[in-house]
């Protein structure tokens, strides 16, 4: 699942401005070498079809684990995390670059090894045969997100060749999983190595945008996400013969429900995060929008402010839970009175709220004993991560050498990563990263996905930059 690199306001980066130190008067650049050496990686494990069915999870491990081990990493510090989901094995990986000071808590960078599926006969090449065509890369996981799998590896790998040694131990810990359950992300997690983590910095959850001559726009920090919670709603009746309706109706009971559920609203709340959000959107919006943000800064409530953000869902979406229905089914014939209909609603809530205080808004709003409430599936709940002022310039510093004069900016997403799982395990965990493009070009998860090299080969600066300010000594 892939939050957007791309600015919409659900996932704006806004403008957070942190001192920037340079990390050293001569950061590291890629050499043409370094470059071609990372994009092999990339192509072939993009040529590896790792979506659910499969099979290609424990293959790509294995390209993986190669190239690290060529590296002069040891076979204790490549740790894989098998898994069997729907009788198919997939599988997680650990790899631990020791550190000096065992004192020091670790850090975990996050990527994912699998993809969402995708249809041939929609794609005007082959998804799992990597081309170039006018500087884009395109191929299935280009994007989302085995390009953060090679960056971080061939970063990891350059490193230990060089003979650098992290003052702490640095991770990295990557998802089999991440689009259809993330079982094998929590299976990484739970493992010591990575249970102790002081934070994680994940490479799917960062970027930014540009403009068509290549200045910066907007480069995120995700620090949190919304819970994605499914309900369905279902009244039923007894049914009976289409020639004889009566007043209680299955189907229009679920109707009237409906509507009560669509003028449901509910509250702004703030958070650090959003609130910084809030009042980057009112500094660039103009009017009654302006006024009416800055309103809601001051007092949540106003009910003439929130009337004017809720006309504007671009910019109020990460003020408030919502909830939408999304799927409709009833009845079995066209003459018969229908014995059940049900809605499909999806909500997305903000953190810190409990997804059975919304189940019970609904079932309250609804008011009717006869149509009921059901969680579908699961709904993992995840705090937003705090602010720390240290990881904030650290994610400055490192994108400061990727892209001069861009600044770097909190922001929640509406969409969901295993983020949420680092968070709700207790390990803060922050959006990392630089890929770079204009508004509009993200095709993760669709056809024809790709990445540009230009951006992709600015990534090994961006990481190189950061993992060294990750392995300096603490700072007394």
């Amino acid at each position: 699942m892939k939050i957007s690199h791309v600015s919409c306001f659900a996932t704006l980066a806004l403008l957070f401005a942190q001192p920037a130190t340079a990390t050293s008067s001569m950061p590291w650049k890629s050499t043409a070498a370094d470059q071609q050496s990372a994009r092999a990686l990339l192509e072939e494990i993009v040529a590896i079809p790792t979506a659910k069915g499969r099979a290609g999870v424990p293959k790509l491990v294995d390209v993986l684990a190669a190239r690290l081990t060529e590296a002069g990493f040891s076979a204790a510090d490549i740790v894989r995390v098998p898994i069997t989901i729907d009788g198919e094995e997939t599988m997680g990986l650990i790899v631990r670059y020791a550190g000096r000071n065992p004192k020091r808590r670790p850090v975990a960078m996050l990527a994912h090894m699998d993809v969402v599926d995708a249809l041939p006969s929609y794609w005007s090449t082959d998804p799992y045969k990597p081309v170039e065509k006018d500087g884009w890369l395109y191929g299935r996981g280009t994007h989302d997100n085995k390009f953060g799998v090679t960056v971080l590896v061939s970063t990891f790998a350059r490193l230990k060749k060089a003979g650098y040694v992290p003052d702490r131990d640095l991770l990295l810990a990557f998802s089999g999983d991440e689009e259809t359950g993330m079982f094998s992300t929590r299976k990484v997690i739970a493992n010591p190595l990575v249970a102790k983590a002081e934070f994680a910095l994940n490479a799917d959850a960062g970027g930014g945008t540009i403009t068509a001559d290549g200045k910066p726009i907007d480069f995120g920090m995700q620090a949190a996400e919304k819970t994605n919670a499914t309900f369905e709603l279902t009244a039923t009746n007894k049914g009976g013969h289409s020639s004889m309706p009566r007043d209680d109706n299955a189907i229009y009971d679920l109707a009237a429900a409906l509507v009560k559920l669509r003028d449901l609203k509910f509250p702004v709340i703030f958070n650090p995060i959003t609130r910084l959000m809030t009042e980057k959107a009112a500094a660039g919006a103009s009017g009654e929008l302006a006024t009416a943000l800055r309103t809601l800064l001051d007092n949540p409530a106003d009910a003439d402010a929130i009337k004017v953000a809720r006309a504007h869902p671009e910019v109020g979406t990460v003020l408030w839970t919502t909830c939408v229905s999304t799927m409709l089914k009833a009845g079995n014939a066209p003459n018969a009175l229908a014995q059940a209909a049900t809605a499909t609603v999806n909500c997305r809530i903000l953190p810190g709220t409990p997804v059975a205080d919304v189940q019970k808004t609904i079932t309250e709003t609804v008011a009717n004993p006869a149509i009921t409430v059901k969680l579908v599936g699961e709904a993992v709940e995840s705090p937003a991560s705090p602010l720390r002022a240290d990881v904030t310039a650290m994610l400055q510093n490192a994108l400061n050498v990727s892209w001069p004069g861009a600044k770097l900016a909190p922001n929640m997403s509406s969409g969901g990563t295993e983020g949420r799982e680092y968070r709700r395990a207790g390990i803060p965990t922050y959006g990392a990263g630089s890929l770079a493009m204009q508004p509009g070009e993200m095709r993760a998860h669709g056809t024809d996905e790709r990445i540009p090299l230009a951006s992709f080969y600015k990534e090994l600066d961006y990481w190189d930059a950061l993992i060294r300010q990750l392995g300096a000594p603490a700072k007394r």
